[in-house]
């Protein structure tokens, strides 16, 4: 997985599930992935080594990949995202009728 997907997909993750987090692996995450901050700049911020916050943020990621595995909170919101792009682009071309329109639906309520 290329570094940007990665960092795209766990800002997801985190988008889902950091509710989940401790106040402190919320911290982490959201320095180093969001804020931008190196694992320097954080181990200075919490006077800790640089490898305390390199493991943190490491088992951190494990966990919200566990999160993912057992909820599917992510996979879903993408499913819908298609879903509802392909209404989109059913309804631009004319083609969302009643049939379409069931079918759609009918595979949004399968994800629930």
């Amino acid at each position: 997985m290329a570094m940007l997907e990665k960092t795209t997909r766990i800002n997801y993750l985190f988008d889902f599930y950091q509710a989940l987090l401790t106040p402190k692996q919320r911290s982490y995450m959201s320095l180093y992935y969001l804020d931008d901050f190196s694992l320097g700049e954080i181990a200075e911020e919490y006077e800790i080594s640089r490898q305390a916050v390199y493991d943190n943020i490491k088992r951190t990621e494990a966990m919200l990949e566990e999160y993912e595995e057992k909820l599917l909170l992510f996979q879903k919101f993408q499913e819908r995202k298609k879903i509802t792009e392909q209404m989109e682009k059913c309804l631009a071309e004319g083609k969302l009728d009643r049939a379409n329109l069931d079918h759609y639906l009918v595979l949004l309520e399968e994800l629930d």
